[in-house]
Parts: C-alpha cells; sequence; structure tokens
C-alpha cells in the first residue's frame, strides 16, 4: 500500500487529491511556487514547499527519491511537467502520475518517465458515473490503472458492527484507512461500531468497487 506521496502543482486538482490524501492519514507532500497559496494549504499536508518545479536543484532538495508516489498536477506548464516526470523516475520514485490537458501531452510525459496519465475530464466523467450509479460513493481519486481511493457512506448492513468483524478487507478486497465525520478525520478502529453518520476512506481495486455499491 502506497504510504508516502509528493503532489506537485497546487492547481485546484492538486488541492483535492492532496486533501483527500491527508485526511486518509498518508504522508503528503505539496510543492508549488506560489508562497501565498502553500502558506494557505499547509494545514492540510505533512511538508509544504514553495519552489520553482522547473529547476532540477530544487527537485533534489524535495526528497523525492523517499517518495511512494508522486502526482504532477502541471497539464498546463509542459516543461515543469515534463522536468518533475523526468526527475522523480530517475529518482526512482515507484509510481509517476501525470495530469495531462491532451493526449499529445499524454505520450510525452509517458515518454519522460510517467508511468500513469491523468486525462482530468475523463476522470470527471468516472467520478459522476460513480456518483450517478450510487448514492454511496461521495467521493473518487485515481492512484494508479487498478487502484483508487473513494470516500463512501456506510452500507446499510454495515450500520453497527465493526470492520474487524466485517472483514472487509478479506471478503470485499478493500482497506479502510480512515474515518471522517463531519469536517474531521480519524484513523479506523477496527473495534468500533460503524456509525450511520460517519463516512469511510478506502482504498480498493477498481475491479470492486461494485462491492460498495
Amino acid at each position: 500500500m502506497y504510504k508516502s506521496f509528493a503532489i506537485l502543482g497546487m492547481g485546484r486538482y492538486g488541492q483535492e487529491l492532496a486533501n483527500a490524501l491527508y485526511n486518509s492519514g498518508a504522508d503528503v507532500l505539496i510543492a508549488d511556487e506560489d508562497s501565498e497559496l502553500i502558506n494557505q494549504l499547509s494545514s492540510n499536508a505533512t511538508y509544504a514547499v514553495c519552489t520553482d518545479l522547473t529547476e532540477p536543484d530544487n527537485l533534489e532538495d524535495l526528497g523525492l527519491s523517499n517518495m511512494d508516489v508522486v502526482v504532477i498536477c502541471m497539464s498546463r506548464h509542459i516543461e515543469a511537467s515534463v522536468m518533475c516526470a523526468m526527475f522523480a523516475k530517475e529518482a526512482g520514485v515507484p509510481l509517476v502520475v501525470a495530469k495531462a490537458g491532451s493526449e499529445r501531452m499524454g505520450r510525452l510525459l509517458m515518454k519522460v518517465g510517467a508511468d500513469k496519465i491523468t486525462y482530468v475530464e475523463e476522470e470527471s466523467a468516472r467520478r459522476a458515473a460513480n456518483h450517478l450509479v450510487s448514492d454511496n460513493i461521495l467521493e473518487y481519486f485515481d492512484l494508479s490503472d487498478n487502484l483508487c481511493i473513494i470516500d463512501i457512506k456506510p452500507k446499510e448492513e454495515w450500520i453497527g458492527k465493526n470492520v474487524k468483524e466485517l472483514r472487509l478487507r478479506d471478503k470485499l478486497g478493500i482497506n479502510v484507512i480512515a474515518v471522517k465525520k463531519g469536517s474531521s478525520s480519524f484513523p479506523v478502529d477496527p473495534d468500533a461500531p460503524i456509525e450511520r453518520n460517519i463516512e469511510l476512506i478506502i482504498a480498493i481495486n477498481k475491479n470492486n468497487i461494485k462491492k460498495v455499491l
């Protein structure tokens, strides 16, 4: 399971992804050249760095080699995206994900080191489809070709039972990584009964999503 993430570029997509990961209990590094924005977002990240992401020396200082996943969220800045993808892969990051605004840019980023390309319009369509199919799924974020993080309402048959009792990982192939109540998120207590008014943040194989609809 991926535990440490670097989100490079704090546009709307980068902010939402970083916030969801941080609230799920992951270690999250965020970086952007906008100092005011970084200051605003620093409370929702493990590390927050203001830096020019087109400079190799600055990327070296970020310590990307210690990250499990690097997500590059600068689809409008091709130079910075290419530089970050190349550097992250050369640093040995296991999974490098890059946001692209077009198939042409996606192909370029794959050539220079990205393992996966995210097309925001396509992901938005998947998110919308999940919302339409089921009221249970509140948020959806891609992590890789087969893994995603979703924020769901607990199913009716889960209410009053605990995670250990339900054996969700064994039976459904899902990992509950945090519980959200109101605006606060907490590590999951496997012995605590699931309440009706909470949300569960889970990591799940995309092939298993239908099991929680």
